[in-house]
């Protein structure tokens, strides 16, 4: 089935609901506070696509291609984007929370400033991606490929790491209070000397003065 190239651009500010936007070719657009809810992108292509202030919530963005597409201070709430091609995008101030990337092509990425609370990312290579300083609140990263990512400073309360593939990668000084430590494999993984503690103790050592 082709695109829908005939399906023009939303204007600024402009407000769409239940929106039938399968296939659309928006390669290139630029879309500024425009508001998505309930919109189907099944397959679209939203290459290199510029969206500034813009909030989609609920949207179905499965198979979509947005290589090298740029967020700024976007949101993207509890949406679908599995198997998106998202190589080369660029989220800067963004919200994530609640939107599921099974499958998704996320590397290489730029991502500062964002908020990839309660996301699905089971599975997904993430592998060498600056995310210093983000929250991962609640996260699903079980099995996800996170080897020499800088995490520091990122908020990973209550995140989900099992079989996370973690060498090389940067957690000091990120939130771990709640991360079951006795189930990862922390060969090369950078600690500070507070998270060290909490993985003796995980392990039941007693840590005295």
């Amino acid at each position: 089935m082709g695109s829908r190239p005939h399906v023009r651009p939303p204007e600024d500010g402009e407000v769409l609901e239940d929106a039938d936007l399968a296939r659309v070719d928006w390669w290139g657009a630029e879309l500024t506070e425009v508001t998505f809810t309930r919109c189907r992108f099944d397959d679209a292509d939203l290459t290199e696509l510029v969206t500034r202030r813009c909030v989609f919530t609920d949207c179905v963005l499965t198979g979509a291609r947005m290589a090298g597409s740029r967020h700024t201070g976007t949101a993207f709430l509890a949406c679908r984007l599995d198997r998106a091609r998202l190589f080369d995008a660029v989220w800067d101030g963004c919200k994530l929370t609640g939107s599921h990337f099974l499958g998704a092509t996320l590397r290489p990425l730029t991502s500062t400033d964002t908020d990839w609370s309660w996301t699905s990312l089971r599975g997904v290579d993430l592998s060498g991606s600056d995310l210093s300083g983000q929250r991962f609140t609640e996260a699903d990263l079980t099995d996800a490929d996170l080897r020499e990512c800088d995490l520091s400073g990122a908020h990973l309360g209550s995140a989900r790491l099992q079989g996370a593939k973690l060498r090389g990668s940067d957690l000091r000084g990120a939130v771990t209070d709640a991360v079951n430590w006795r189930t990862l494999d922390l060969t090369g993984v950078h600690l500070d000397l507070a998270q060290s503690v909490q993985v003796v103790r995980a392990h039941g050592a007693l840590v005295t003065d």
